[in-house]
């Protein structure tokens, strides 16, 4: 009887995701959660265009905050990262129906995207050390 164990990523994919984990996380908590809780003027005005108020705002700049401080968190990556693929869903929505915007949909897809190849990593690497 033989068996088989996967095998574990590669340190370039391991470091690559890293990368991204820092990367996406700093973006998310530098320029875009800390102009919503600072009221930077472009931030307002866009709240006030989806007609929401400044809890919504306070509240999505909240949930960008704890999403990008958790992508710096290994532990937290993972989860974090499906977090943020869920926001990124909302915000590409409101683009495209609510903004009326299509053409700023493309930040959310790829902040999206990149957030699905780091939640993928995460739980693929967690499920094999585990």
């Amino acid at each position: 009887m033989t068996t088989s164990t996967a095998p574990t990523p590669s340190r370039l994919a391991a470091r690559t995701v890293l990368v991204l984990r820092v990367l996406v996380g700093l973006f998310l908590i530098v320029a875009s959660a800390l102009p919503k809780l600072f009221g930077e003027t472009y931030a307002v005005q866009i709240f006030d265009q989806i007609g929401a108020g400044d809890w919504f705002r306070y509240f999505i700049g909240i949930v960008e905050l704890a999403g990008g401080i958790g992508l710096l968190i290994p532990a937290l990556a993972g989860p974090a990262a499906v977090g943020i693929i869920l926001l990124m869903v909302g915000a590409g929505i409101t683009q495209v129906w609510i903004l009326d915007q299509p053409a700023y949909v493309i930040t959310p897809i790829i902040i999206g995207l990149l957030a699905a190849v780091i939640a993928r990593h995460q739980f693929r690497y967690r499920r094999q050390a585990g």
